[in-house]
């Protein structure tokens, strides 16, 4: 009996010892597989600014930062400033060709490319940037945006916005519409068309062209950004009328360009990290110009002597009234851009009469 138990006992440690050896074998071998490597990527970002300049150049240097962070260096963008990698005004075609992954501007500059895409930045006397904003992430402008840039193969992007800009840095008064006549300006998208109609002459320059532009008399005037910017620039130095409110501009949107073949090489976790990225740039841009515009503001006036101006009403009332005929124009010039303005008037029309029982109302109740 004793003999039974011992032999059991045996047989159960032996069981017990060869379960055990099993269990470690294929422990071990399953120790040994290893994780497939995750692919890396590494994109050349172009911009239309200079390297690392206030507001606009930075965003695209805080998107690089957050990208490489979120992904763990999986993506690592690097960042050329205008005319390092290519001419600031050709970062749309960079992109489109594949000399660059990406890019960093503002949609207005291709108009020649179709004139659909100057709805994607500013509109004269269109949306405001909390509005414009609202439009391509939940008003449908996204699904139209995409459709427009993709026979270029290209994936757009929200990509920052400056607010209401200024009218712009002038080298004499406006008074009236005679004063228009024969201007030369700085101003690009339908801005510039409105100032040509009323007589003036538009002139499309990068940015880091205009201080001597206005220094040698190439042009009169130019509008840029806003006081934050415009003071990193020195425009005070060379212009003495600062005028407002940047009909032209009322919220003026970046954006980033994605190769569309570099995007579609992406995992879908890069891709939902570079959406992420891009939307956070988009509001920090807004958070940036809203704090420091006006601080730079009160600079150029009591430090510079600068004469801030508001443009007349008839001036404006003009303005406006060939501003929708040029809108509308642009609108007819393809079905595309018909059905982008169609939903951006839409949601124009929606937002503006909401706004006048909040916004509006409530800076009228503030000023009391």
């Amino acid at each position: 009996m004793k003999r039974r138990n011992l032999l059991a006992s045996v047989g159960l440690a032996l069981s017990a010892t060869f379960l055990a050896g099993c269990g470690s074998s294929e422990q071990a071998e399953t120790s040994v597989v290893a994780e497939p490597e995750q692919q890396s990527f590494e994109w050349k970002l172009v911009t239309s600014w200079p390297k690392n300049f206030p507001g606009l150049g930075m965003a695209p240097e805080r998107f690089a930062d957050m990208v490489n962070d979120m992904s763990a260096g999986r993506l690592q963008v690097k960042i050329y400033g205008a005319g390092e990698l290519v001419p600031a005004l050709e970062v749309f075609d960079a992109v489109s060709n594949g000399t660059a992954d990406m890019g960093h501007s503002g949609a207005y500059y291709w108009k020649g490319k179709d004139p659909a895409t100057q709805f994607f930045t500013a509109v004269p006397f269109g949306l405001n940037a909390q509005e414009i904003s609202s439009w391509i992430h939940y008003g449908g402008g996204q699904a139209l945006w995409d459709e427009v840039y993709k026979p270029f193969n290209i994936k757009p992007l929200a990509g920052g916005n400056t607010g209401v800009q200024m009218a712009g840095w002038f080298n004499r008064e406006i008074n009236s519409l005679d004063d228009i006549k024969g201007l030369k300006m700085r101003i690009p998208g339908m801005g510039g068309e409105v100032l040509k109609r009323l007589g003036g002459v538009p002139v499309t320059l990068p940015g880091g062209e205009l201080f001597t532009a206005l220094q040698t008399g190439a042009i009169d005037a130019t509008e840029w950004v806003g006081p934050y910017n415009d003071m990193a620039f020195g425009f005070y130095k060379v212009a003495s009328y600062y005028y407002y409110p940047g009909w032209h501009e009322p919220g003026s949107m970046m954006e980033f360009t994605i190769n569309l073949d570099a995007w579609n090489a992406l995992p879908a976790d890069l891709q939902a990290i570079v959406k992420a990225a891009a939307k956070a740039a988009h509001q920090d841009m807004l958070d940036e110009y809203t704090a420091r515009n006006n601080a730079a503001l009160n600079q150029l006036v009591s430090e510079h002597g600068v004469k801030l101006r508001r443009l007349p009403d008839d001036v404006l009332k003009e303005l406006k009234e060939t501003a929708d005929e040029v809108t509308a124009e642009v609108a007819a010039s393809s079905d595309v851009a018909k059905r982008v303005y169609e939903s951006f008037k839409a949601f124009r029309e929606q937002s503006t009469q909401y706004h006048k029982i909040s916004e509006e109302a409530y800076y009228d109740a503030r000023s009391l």
